[in-house]
């Protein structure tokens, strides 16, 4: 295989890391612009389809997996990160119904400045980085709110939700990273019924709050609706693409890549989906505070980032 200048990382990882970067960040667009489905019946249909993508793995890892390895706690768990998905996916989603795509992206991703929020809680120590990393990013995400009275197309209830997006999707990757380096779980043994649950979970919801049926006749409102024609190559994009090819490719990089790579080019979704959406659309909502407080918020993630980064070098050094 031909061989990259950059420490012999081949040069079909960087194009990998380049199709999952923008396959994870097409999502918002994609999943705003069906907007005649209800936010949280939208999130399910997303879930339903990856879930359906992942069950062939999952058998296949089912078949040889030895169960005595794992415990009760590890079943829990497992319950408790597919709740934080469905959270995650619900408000997002959401979100993206009442605020701008790129005041969506740049909340969502917003998570390296929640884990320094909790690392009280959990016990971990709070660097210097890690203060002003996210001291620079709040304050960007407090400017970007300057924008919500220019244009109508930001709100400060759709930042809130894709922020409680942020929040949650915390817990699962968390609750991932214990499961998957801590315990060893295989990968399709972790992400198929995490998926499926989080698409149970968010199946009453949208029944209760959404007035939506278990009923065929009307697609936009099915629960199962994603099954008509007019609907079944969205999900089945954003199944393969975001879903599989997405986060899977980001898994499958990290083989090449340190992980701080591979964060500091997830933390470009907002970028790269906002360029996605302004491609797909024609049209995208993209004030000065947005632009100066977005960067900040990027900065400031970078900087928690790096601090992670530096602290772990640092724990493995020899003392």
């Amino acid at each position: 295989m031909l061989q990259s200048d950059n420490n012999n990382v081949p040069r079909g990882a960087w194009l990998l890391l380049f199709v999952a970067l923008f396959a994870v960040s097409s999502a918002g667009a994609v999943l705003q612009s069906m907007s005649e489905i209800p936010p949280i019946l939208r999130a399910s249909w997303r879930m339903q389809g990856t879930a359906l993508i992942l069950l062939p793995g999952f058998i296949y890892q089912l078949y040889f997996l030895d169960r005595e390895k794992f415990t009760r706690k590890d079943v829990l768990i497992i319950f408790l990160s597919s709740c934080f998905l469905a959270a995650h996916f619900g408000s997002w989603v959401w979100s993206l119904d009442h605020t701008s795509l790129v005041h969506s992206l740049l909340f969502v991703t917003s998570h390296p400045l929640v884990v320094v929020l909790l690392m009280p809680i959990l016990g971990s120590e709070i660097r210097r980085g890690h203060v002003i990393g996210a001291l620079i990013g709040f304050i960007g995400a407090a400017l970007t709110l300057k924008d919500i009275d220019a244009g109508g197309e930001v709100t400060l209830i759709g930042n809130f939700f894709a922020f409680i997006g942020a929040v949650t999707v915390v817990g699962y990757l968390f609750s991932g990273r214990y499961l998957r380096s801590e315990r060893n779980m295989p990968l399709f043994i972790y992400a198929f019924p995490v998926t499926f649950l989080s698409a149970v979970w968010l199946t009453p919801a949208s029944l209760i709050l959404e007035s939506t049926t278990f009923s065929q006749t009307i697609p936009e409102i099915g629960v199962f609706g994603w099954f008509d024609i007019s609907w079944i190559l969205w999900i089945g994009y954003l199944s393969l693409g975001p879903g599989l090819l997405g986060h899977t490719g980001i898994n499958a990089v990290l083989r090449w890549f340190p992980p701080l790579i591979v964060s500091i080019a997830l933390l470009f979704e907002p970028v790269i989906g906002g360029v996605i959406g302004w491609l797909w659309t024609g049209d995208i909502y993209l004030g000065a505070w947005t632009i100066v407080g977005g960067c900040l918020m990027l900065a400031g993630a970078m900087l928690v980032k790096f601090e992670e980064a530096n602290e772990q070098t640092t724990d493995e050094s020899p003392s």
